[in-house]
């Protein structure tokens, strides 16, 4: 995303009102079928600042109670950390104590103080609080909070893209027909880029992998080269090609190498406004017998070389448009919000709501949310002052989980073959940054602090975050909004 300066920056402008919509969960209740392996992402925290991590260090809380002596059960496999519900406090929550009470013999109150100085002495912890029968409210300090910030500010809009190896493996090239993208290289791969007004619109790369470039990061080499390779096949019908469209490109952030097919024959042309013009050429029509075809020499792999692929063929679930006519008059954006928005088993509501630029519109919000980060961007430099990751209270608010936890969301929905896990994510993300918003800028005859650069900090990695997610759904996130 670029956040530079332009030479000749116009006057400050007042910021519109802002809206302060509450926060709606993501509904993540689904039981599909196991997916092939894909690379776990990097995490470059010292510090639990992720979820997943957080997890980890609650285990080992768990564990030093057991070996002093202080609890006498057995260690689960996993904690649930979540950001904290009603009455809660701090960054995240955990209800390990209300798991382990009943094994224990204690009450989950008594559990919970047991495990409070085991975790309160973590690194990257900055205190523990016991709210309820036994829930522990975790607070990570205010480094933990800052490294992230600049990671994300680092990486943009690639931010919870895996890194792709840079030694020891085959990537398979891809045929120009090869994938579903609203704009297609000849190598089918899609990437987010950033225009000359910041905007970032959905266009491709020339590598064949949608993963940022990045140093050897020492792991081992394999013994022999491996070529990840996903077979996403899709009926043919819009909402389908659509969701295969999306999955494809989920699935090489997370450093798959992904072909695409659909049965029947190529998409209608009608299909463009909703899946552009190249995605409607660039569909590999195969009919489902077709798939076992020879992929070594489908991919022009040497066939003596030791490569193993992995072949995962997908059938998105099929839950048609009721009547085609209504989305293509919806536009690029809109249409494919309404069609990847809902969980793959609900049936989309295609209406004009989703054009109308009002609260109640969660792809307003997104989109406003990011045009406003922008906005606030361009208002501080006219102020004269810049980003600098820092120490955001969490009172102002709870947007520092929600981007913590994006590098988890975009591995889950690549794994799950579920767009609509992004969407939601990216509504909560635009819920948490309007909140933010209004206390970047000072305010008045105010000078600008350390305080307000570490917002405008947090407000510029929201916009990376929503960037990046909006363009792995194809739609475009607008400077001007």
């Amino acid at each position: 995303m670029n956040t530079s300066t332009p030479p000749h920056p116009s006057p400050p402008v007042p910021s519109p009102p802002l809206f302060t919509p509450p926060l709606t969960p993501a509904s993540t209740s689904r039981t599909p079928a196991k997916p092939a392996g894909l690379p776990t992402p990097l995490l470059p925290y010292a510090c639990p600042v992720t979820p997943v991590e957080l997890s980890r260090t609650v285990l080992r809380a768990v564990r030093r109670a057991v070996d002093e002596g202080e609890l006498s059960v057995v260690v689960p496999e996993r904690a649930s950390v979540t950001v904290p519900g009603a009455g809660g406090c701090g960054d995240y929550a955990t209800n390990i104590a209300l798991q382990l009470a009943r094994p224990a013999g204690e009450t989950p109150r008594r559990v919970a103080e047991l495990l409070l100085p085991h975790l309160a002495g973590a690194q990257g912890v900055s205190g523990v609080e016991i709210t309820g029968p036994g829930f522990l409210n975790i607070s990570l300090g205010s480094t933990a909070s800052t490294s992230l910030v600049a990671e994300i500010l680092r990486r943009g809009p690639r931010y919870g893209f895996v890194d792709a190896p840079t030694t020891g493996a085959v990537t398979p090239s891809t045929s120009t027909t090869g994938a579903v993208t609203p704009s297609t290289s000849t190598t089918g791969a899609v990437t987010p880029s950033t225009s000359t007004t910041g905007a970032v619109t959905p266009s491709t790369s020339t590598t064949g992998a949608d993963t940022p470039s990045a140093p050897t990061t020492g792991a081992d080499t394999p013994s022999a080269p491996t070529a990840h390779l996903v077979r996403l096949h899709a009926p043919h019908e819009p909402r389908a090609l659509v969701v295969m469209d999306v999955v494809a490109r989920l699935l090489r952030s997370q450093g798959a190498d992904v072909r695409t097919t659909c049965e029947t024959g190529p998409p209608e042309p009608a299909w463009a406004t909703v899946l552009g013009d190249a995605g409607v050429a660039g569909v590999d029509p195969q009919e489902p017998a077709s798939l076992d075809l020879d992929l070594d020499l489908e991919l022009g792999l040497d066939v003596e070389a030791d490569v193993d692929i992995d072949v995962d063929v997908v059938r998105p679930v099929r839950v048609p448009t009721p009547d085609l006519a209504p989305l293509l008059t919806l536009g690029r954006d809109a249409a494919r919000w309404a069609l990847l928005h809902p969980a793959a088993h609900d049936r989309p509501r295609v209406t004009a709501d989703h054009l109308v630029q009002r609260e109640a519109n969660p792809l307003f919000r997104v989109r406003y949310a990011y045009a406003r980060t922008r906005a606030v961007s361009r208002n501080a430099a006219d102020l004269g002052f810049t980003a600098r990751p820092g120490d955001v209270r969490a009172e102002v608010t709870p947007l520092t989980p929600l981007l913590a936890d994006h590098p988890r969301v975009l591995s889950r929905a690549a794994a799950h073959r579920a767009p609509d896990l992004l969407a939601r994510h990216l509504v909560a993300v635009a819920d948490a940054t309007l909140v933010l918003l209004p206390a970047v800028l000072p305010l008045g005859d105010e000078k600008p602090l350390a305080a307000h650069r570490a917002r405008l900090a947090l407000a510029e990695a929201a916009g990376a975050v929503l960037a990046g997610g909006l363009s792995l759904l194809g739609i475009d996130a607008p400077e001007h909004l």
